[in-house]
């Protein structure tokens, strides 16, 4: 396929347009449902939403097939790439994105929003900034024609990472913003959302490969999932949305104030990445994808985690969610810097 062909597909060019109208269809749902909608929003176990938590079982597990661990063996190939990643996705951008929420939820919009909400805003973009993604670069990655064995292998380490580093982060920078850390609930959010699933892709990913072998299982049956997985994201925005809808119909102009840091954090990690690969002589194929996976998050965890930690109708939840609205239009423009980049990318010297 040359590279004029290559498109992002439709439902997922167009994700922000479907977050929108499922903003607007959960919205309307609560309006209409009053208070009968609290029985789906009281239906817990263990602190867990049962209807939240399998839509967001069903949003991860699809992305955890396409991970193969057989390509760690290729780090050694361009071990300053992947350094760098780590570095971008773990020792700065967390960090950041706290920073940003800091900034602008305590003390930009100190007038306008409580500080008890605000502390919960925080959460949510602490959640978003420690979770880098690990589904969606792949379509980045090929729109900026990156290098898909490269991608493959920065994805792999990152899901790695985030059984090691996600709940020690993420503690660290609640507890240094004054917000109370349920640590069973954390490491439960983990194991729920991110070792069961990574380890029920793996087992898928073996078992079949060995039978079927890798084309069929890369042109067969991965695509059979893309759909679980955006529908499934599709409908658990419909009942968050459900669940806050008299709030944002209250305060409008939250969705705003909330997606102003969010999108300076974007746009801030992605150019420190970028030019911070260029001055380490990264080469492009290695650079993008790079840029890519540090600027987009694992927002489905971030989701998941932030229902679990702060409930279905947090400000934190909110946050997450407003991650997804504003991430596929942000990262296609990135991806346009990219690809304008490609014919005149030099490296430092």
């Amino acid at each position: 396929m040359t590279e004029e062909n290559k498109s992002i597909d439709f439902f997922e060019k167009y994700l922000t347009v479907w977050v929108l109208l499922c903003i607007a269809v959960g919205i309307g749902l609560g309006y209409v449902s009053g208070d009968s909608i609290e029985v789906l929003s009281n239906f817990n176990l263990y602190n867990v939403n049962i209807p939240i938590a399998i839509l967001i079982w069903a949003m991860i597990y699809p992305m955890m097939l396409q991970i193969d661990f057989a390509s760690l063996k290729d780090i050694g190939k361009a071990p300053k790439g992947v350094v760098w990643t780590v570095i971008i996705n773990w020792a700065i951008k967390p960090f950041t994105m706290a920073f940003f929420a800091w900034i602008f939820f305590y003390h930009i919009y100190g007038a306008w929003i409580d500080p008890s909400m605000a502390q919960e805003y925080i959460a949510g973009a602490i959640l978003l900034g420690a979770a880098p993604c690990t589904a969606m670069v792949f379509v980045w990655s090929y729109l900026s024609d990156g290098d898909p064995t490269y991608t493959l292998v920065q994805v792999s380490v990152n899901d790695i990472l985030i059984l090691i580093l996600f709940i020690p982060i993420v503690a660290f920078l609640l507890g240094i913003t004054d917000i109370a850390i349920p640590y069973n609930t954390l490491v439960t959010s983990i194991v729920a959302f991110v070792v069961i699933p990574l380890v029920a892709g793996y087992l898928t990913h073996k078992i079949l490969v060995r039978k079927k072998g890798m084309e069929w299982y890369t042109n067969q049956f991965l695509p059979k999932f893309k759909p679980v997985s955006i529908s499934a994201l599709l409908l658990t925005l419909i009942l968050l949305f459900a669940y806050q809808g008299d709030r944002i119909l209250d305060e409008p102009v939250v969705i705003l104030l909330i997606a102003v840091p969010l999108i300076i954090q974007t746009y801030f990690i992605f150019f420190v990445a970028w030019y911070g690969g260029k001055w380490l002589k990264l080469n492009y194929q290695t650079c993008a994808p790079g840029s890519m996976i540090g600027a987009s998050n694992f927002f489905e965890l971030a989701v998941a985690v932030a229902i679990m930690l702060f409930g279905i109708q947090s400000g934190a939840a909110l946050v997450t969610v407003v991650g997804v609205l504003i991430e596929v239009p942000i990262m296609l423009s990135l991806v346009k810097f990219a690809n304008s980049q490609k014919a005149s990318y030099t490296v430092a010297d």
